[in-house]
């Protein structure tokens, strides 16, 4: 039987989502966990692959079972052999054709920054940190030349296996909440280091070294060299994948959950009271 997962995970102690020979990824925890609950290995697919420390409050996963188990089993027994920075928060019977990765229509991804002098000690790896004032305001307007269909070869890294530059991007949004800013994207899929390069740029644009219309300039201009360079990890979460309702999902198949940080109220979404 087809079985979906919602893994929630700390980005910072795992080397990215995608199974290494070291077994230090989310990926190699998982199917560890997984396989002594159905005692055969267990292969995982996920909906979007994420870097080192980067965290996710919803990837989904899906796997075939080899063996019977009830979904309690894939949540308690799988989240008592995981280690403390992952786990299985629901878990739910599909059909075969179900694909956690190609059958997503969105991907949401948030990316937190700290905007103060001294680094937050506190939310070490998990918020962003850029030390000069920024100006959200024209980061937004900035940000509104993202939306659409583009190419964003510049907004690519150099080992993007992916065969198409093209994305299409719903929305991106940045505002303000006190010391903190919040960048929001949603796009029918991401290329690889994507969200973090146009993270970098609009903090150029943030911070006064290049004018509000610099990211449209970077989409047309199409070359990775002439952008900002790749922001940090540690503020980026994936929050949010959606699927066609077909398939009964949480959420009508939206299956969003941004991150739960020592934000202001203002800064936590409606949407993010949906959990499990």
């Amino acid at each position: 039987m087809r079985t979906v997962l919602s893994v929630e995970y700390a980005g910072e102690s795992f080397e990215g989502w995608q199974t290494q020979p070291h077994g230090r990824t989310v990926q190699d925890a998982l199917e560890l966990a997984l396989a002594r609950i159905a005692d055969a290995p267990v292969p995982t697919v996920c909906a979007g692959r994420t870097d080192t420390g980067v965290h996710a409050t919803t990837q989904i996963v899906h796997f075939d079972a080899p063996v019977a188990r009830p979904l309690s089993a894939w949540v308690r027994g799988a989240n008592s052999h995981l280690p403390d920075g992952v786990s299985v928060r629901w878990a739910q019977g599909v059909s075969d054709d179900f694909h956690a990765r190609f059958s997503a229509t969105a991907r949401h991804y948030r990316y937190v920054l700290f905007n103060g002098p001294v680094r937050p000690a506190l939310l070490h790896a998990r918020v962003g940190w850029f030390h000069r004032p920024l100006d959200a305001n024209a980061m937004a307007k900035a940000a509104l030349a993202l939306v659409g269909e583009h190419d964003f070869t510049a907004f690519r890294a150099a080992s993007c296996q992916a065969h198409s530059p093209v994305r299409t991007i719903r929305y991106a949004r940045v505002q303000r909440h006190g010391e903190y800013v919040v960048f929001d994207f949603c796009a029918d899929a991401f290329l690889h280091h994507m969200i973090r390069n146009l993270v970098g740029a609009l903090v150029y644009v943030g911070k006064g070294a290049q004018p509000v219309d610099w990211l449209a300039v970077l989409l047309c201009g199409r070359d990775r060299t002439l952008a900002a360079p790749t922001f940090s990890a540690s503020g980026l979460y994936l929050c949010g994948v959606e699927y066609p309702d077909q398939w009964s999902l949480p959420g009508q198949g939206r299956i969003i959950c941004t991150p739960q940080l020592a934000l202001p109220e203002s800064c936590i979404e409606p949407e993010s009271k949906f959990v499990d």
